[in-house]
């Protein structure tokens, strides 16, 4: 099969030619390459976003599936301003309300079981291996890891991760994420019960608890995707 993947990251590109050399259709090389990029791109590519999808069939046909965040059922149009009708700062940007219910998991697996032909594990098994076994950090991406991490001392957890033992990570050091892999694991073996549900779910919506958020376990479990008819136009 001829094809084309263009990603955020040279790994995540060959993972996304491994599925199409492997026998997979275009949808197939995507959720790879989306799953891939939450590994080697968390700047862009993650699990707990969201995003869009358009995709041309082969019969021509257009679909396209909307998989963005949601707000949680107990926001309201006021919650980001004070008694006094104003902005609270960073309410909406810098806290745990800021945050949306995620919707890339299930979207990429609706995707993959509605337009793909291969399963969970041959498209999230590349994912895995890339967090469990680590990756070489390109020069832009550590730079990306030291630009943020002063910005980061508020959080420890984002600190363990983002950095090597406290100190900036340097391009060629090899950066390995074990938590992403048992929760791409879980995924894999699950499906969206391995995220929305269960232990993955219970640890989102602990840290909501936290940090007095808004997302609960009836918001993630009550997700889901929206086919959409595709918003056309000629140039």
């Amino acid at each position: 099969m001829k094809g084309v993947v263009a990603a955020g990251s040279q790994l995540t590109v060959e993972a996304g030619l491994h599925a199409l050399r492997s026998g997979g259709n275009a949808v197939d090389a995507a959720v790879a390459t989306a799953f891939a990029l939450a590994v080697t791109y968390p700047s862009a590519g993650n699990l707990g976003g969201g995003g869009f999808v358009v995709v041309r069939l082969a019969n021509g046909e257009v679909v396209t599936l909307d998989h963005r965040e949601r707000a949680p059922l107990s926001a309201s149009r006021d919650m980001y301003l004070d008694s006094e009708g104003d902005i609270v700062q960073g309410l909406s940007t810098r806290s745990h309300k800021a945050v949306g219910v995620p919707g890339s998991v299930d979207g990429l697996l609706v995707l993959l079981e509605t337009h793909g032909t291969f399963n969970r594990r041959k498209v999230i098994q590349p994912a895995i291996n890339l967090a469990r076994r680590g990756f070489q950090l390109t020069y832009d991406l550590a730079r990306q890891f030291r630009l943020v991490l002063d910005k980061m001392k508020a959080y420890p957890a984002s600190i363990a991760k983002f950095s090597n033992g406290g100190k900036p990570y340097s391009a060629g050091d090899t950066w390995k994420q074990p938590d992403l892999a048992k929760t791409l694991l879980r995924i894999m073996l699950e499906g969206r019960t391995g995220f929305y549900e269960g232990p993955v779910a219970a640890l989102i919506t602990e840290e909501m608890g936290r940090g007095d958020g808004n997302i609960t376990g009836k918001d993630l479990v009550n997700y889901r995707s929206v086919w959409r008819d595709p918003v056309r136009g000629s140039y």
